[in-house]
């Protein structure tokens, strides 16, 4: 069984990030997105982080919904890009496996050759070992733990809004998603306050696919999460014969499901609940802040009847689409929708091409906070996967939307802005905006 080593806690590695150690990556290596490559391929990061990945995504619904890659920047893979077949994928469990010893849930092939580092993670597991897991976590995002928590959201929430300056230019990201995301995680966990930042710089060393593609900052990457596994390990220790709290540490320990992982099952659940977390309703908030200033009468429209809020908030969780695909592979040789796929093969489902669906969501490119259908959208997933904490995503979102109205608070994008370079997580590294009241 792999172990976490002794890492020294005081002297706990923070620079550079994720982003600036592939960033430096990308300066001596060329750009995958050559003039060559298969315009459906759309694993390409570029195509994210340049925002061109609308057009590709249409072609395949008009052309060809479901179609294979071979050859691509993650190898052969089947892209699934309409509503319909992936939430046929979704609900064929035995059939579509998740389980990490067949492939996992990202386009990213694992390293099965790394033994000693693998990181099991539930939402990486078939049935059965996945719902024991699952429900060891889910009494963490019952409505009644949704109501507990509601007024320390909003208490955080008033305090970051009320910290942000007016009539300057500051980075919504920085100062208001990362925060707020972090600042809950860190209550979710019990994690000490004052190293709360660290939760977001390990967030994106864990969920960052291009660091697959990026091999030399494969012993990097393994050194910071033992880093975190060391941390979490520490206060697993310190709580293992405490009384059982409501924090998710402390919910494995006393669970006949999780108690008695390895370390590296830790590490992976770990991986999972803090990007689950982190990443899906960071960059939700930045798309808040982003899409409504694409369109000024729909956010008009939300700023005159905040009674639509609750229905906005699905709306926008679904045009950004925080997670951009998930995987399945194959057990079997069978016919999806007149196409021939075979055992093994790997399924990649694009939530942010389904969210487009024009069949199912009409003028889907564009947010229109009143729309009928919203809440149908798959940015959650579908099925017994779907994501667990997606109460919690929404309750967030909706008590920010609701604090700016109380504030009257607009936030307008200067057109600076930094997106991820990625085609897993999708989102912003920066948003620069101004305040302004209406």
């Amino acid at each position: 069984m792999a172990s976490v080593p002794q890492i020294d806690l005081d002297n706990l590695t923070t620079s550079p990030t994720a982003d600036e150690a592939l960033e430096e990556w990308y300066k001596s290596h060329p750009s995958i997105a050559d003039s060559d490559a298969n315009p459906w391929d759309v694993s390409r990061a570029e195509l994210y982080s340049k925002d061109l990945w609308r057009k590709p995504f249409a072609e395949m619904r008009e052309q060809a919904p479901i179609n294979k890659v071979e050859g691509g920047v993650h190898g052969d893979y089947w892209n699934i890009t309409t509503y319909k077949p992936i939430q046929h994928v979704e609900a064929l469990p035995d059939i579509y496996s998740s389980d990490v010893s067949h492939g996992g849930i990202t386009i990213a092939e694992p390293d099965f050759d790394d033994t000693d580092f693998q990181l099991p993670m539930f939402i990486a597991m078939d049935r059965p070992k996945h719902t024991g897991q699952r429900r060891t976590v889910a009494p963490a995002f019952t409505p009644t733990e949704m109501k507990r928590m509601e007024d320390e959201i909003r208490q955080r929430t008033e305090e970051v809004l009320d910290s942000l300056p007016w009539g300057e230019k500051f980075d919504w990201v920085d100062k208001v998603s990362i925060e707020l995301t972090t600042g809950m995680l860190a209550i979710l966990f019990g994690f000490p306050w004052e190293d709360r930042r660290l939760l977001t710089y390990w967030s994106d060393w864990a969920g960052d696919v291009e660091l697959s593609v990026a091999e030399d900052l494969t012993e990097q990457r393994r050194q910071i999460l033992y880093e975190m596994g060391a941390y979490f390990t520490k206060l697993w220790n310190e709580r293992v014969d405490a009384e059982p709290t409501p924090d998710l540490i402390s919910m494995m320990i006393h669970s006949e499901h999780m108690r008695d992982m390895d370390p590296m099952e830790f590490m992976g659940n770990l991986v999972l609940l803090i990007v689950g977390g982190n990443d899906t309703t960071r960059n939700t908030m930045s798309g808040v802040a982003y899409g409504l200033g694409q369109f000024p009468e729909e956010r008009e429209k939300l700023q005159q009847n905040p009674d639509l809020i609750p229905n906005a908030v699905q709306e926008i969780i679904r045009w950004q689409t925080p997670l951009a695909h998930m995987r399945r592979t194959a057990l079997e040789d069978h016919d999806l929708f007149g196409n021939q796929i075979k055992k093994g093969d790997k399924i990649v489902m694009w939530y942010i091409s389904a969210n487009r669906d024009e069949e199912v969501f009409p003028e889907a490119d564009k947010i229109i906070v009143d729309r009928e259908n919203a809440r149908r959208h798959l940015a959650f997933g579908y099925g017994i996967h779907r994501c667990v904490g997606a109460r919690l995503a929404e309750l967030q979102i909706r008590i920010l939307l609701e604090e700016m109205h109380k504030r009257r608070m607009q936030v307008n994008p200067t057109g600076k802005n930094r997106r991820v370079h990625a085609c897993f997580v999708h989102g912003f590294r920066e948003l620069e905006v101004e305040l302004s009241k209406y």
